[in-house]
């Protein structure tokens, strides 16, 4: 059973839910462009230094509202599946449901579209996914798998930021667009959950083969 988080990590998760809320408001309501550091702090009631110890940028905090414990979320819905269920099928699972929820973000997702920063660092994200997916998996092969495990969930972390790039950044698409403008609009091209499909497939031998190894 997982251990309940103690006050401390309470309120940690309280300020930065406030920091991600805050960000996301503010460029909703000014664009991000004109957002600072120290705007979004005020709005959530804390220093800009507090803030610092939570997001590197103004954009990882615009990105956080839409991605908001993904990784967890992710390595959870694993963990959630019976152990009779093949791992590669649950790894995929998780990651498609997870990775296309939005949290009812719809409109900060198109407002991530429009700006290469934000792109970058919503792509950015998806190294998130290892560390949390790592126990996870290493939990499911035993302990003679953990070094198996790390390298599976990089590569999972791995093919998710090249689904969303292939969604995001279609070949053309963005040239086409004028990406050298701040505001270029890349519209997301074809299904994220197949993109997710596809680029998760060629992990499937592997996921195979760690599950066959003898603990």
């Amino acid at each position: 059973m997982t251990t309940p988080p103690g006050l401390r990590e309470r309120k940690k998760q309280a300020t930065r839910a406030a920091l991600r809320e805050a960000a996301l408001r503010l460029a909703v309501e000014h664009g991000p462009d004109q957002v600072r550091v120290e705007d979004i702090a005020e709005a959530a009631g804390v220093s800009p230094r507090t803030y610092n110890n939570y997001f590197a940028s103004r954009e990882q905090a615009i990105v956080a509202a839409v991605t908001a414990d993904r990784e967890e979320r992710i390595a959870a819905a694993v963990a959630a599946r019976p152990a009779g269920v093949r791992l590669a099928d649950a790894v995929t699972d998780a990651v498609v449901e997870q990775c296309t929820d939005t949290g009812g973000h719809e409109r900060a997702l198109l407002l991530i579209t429009t700006r290469p920063a934000l792109r970058e660092a919503y792509l950015d994200t998806s190294a998130g996914i290892e560390p949390p997916l790592t126990a996870v998996i290493a939990e499911r092969l035993g302990d003679a798998g953990a070094h198996t495990a790390r390298v599976l969930a990089a590569s999972v972390a791995a093919a998710v930021r090249i689904a969303l790039e292939g969604w995001l950044r279609p070949a053309g698409k963005e040239e086409a667009a004028g990406s050298t403008g701040a505001g270029a609009l890349v519209l997301p091209s074809g299904s994220l959950p197949d993109q997710l499909r596809a680029a998760l497939a060629p992990l499937a031998p592997a996921f195979d083969a760690a599950e066959r190894r003898p603990g």
